[in-house]
């Protein structure tokens, strides 16, 4: 089996994981239904592009759509992270500092009710 095949089935191992439709599929990547099926018939090369879209769409890991190694999807922190970075990254100045406040505070409210809980 070719690298293409190997991808293509992993495709379809995730849509079945998450319970989605061909078509879920597709508008979640902004394809085409007919090539979300020629992807995981594996008559459709599967672009760089398309492989980095469904890992963070569906926090599935890179290197196990790759490579098969490691787990299906990422760990719930790594995945958090990675998508508030990149949330964040789109911000001006004044929301990143607004948004830095509130982590802030909500890191002081933790501190003062694990306390509260010792």
């Amino acid at each position: 089996m070719d690298g293409n095949a190997i991808i293509s089935q992993r495709i379809k191992d995730v849509r079945n994981a998450l319970g989605l439709t061909q078509q879920k599929l597709a508008d979640d990547l902004k394809i085409s239904q007919s090539h979300a099926g020629a992807m995981e018939l594996g008559t459709r090369k599967i672009p760089e592009r398309i492989v980095k879209m469904i890992s963070y769409t569906y926090n599935v890991s890179e290197n196990w759509l790759k490579t098969g190694a490691g787990d299906m999807f990422n760990s719930g922190c790594d995945y958090k992270l990675e998508e508030m970075i990149n949330n964040f990254k789109k911000l001006d100045g004044l929301l990143q500092d607004y948004v830095l406040k509130q982590i802030r505070l909500a890191l002081e409210y933790q501190e003062a009710r694990d306390r509260d809980n010792d």
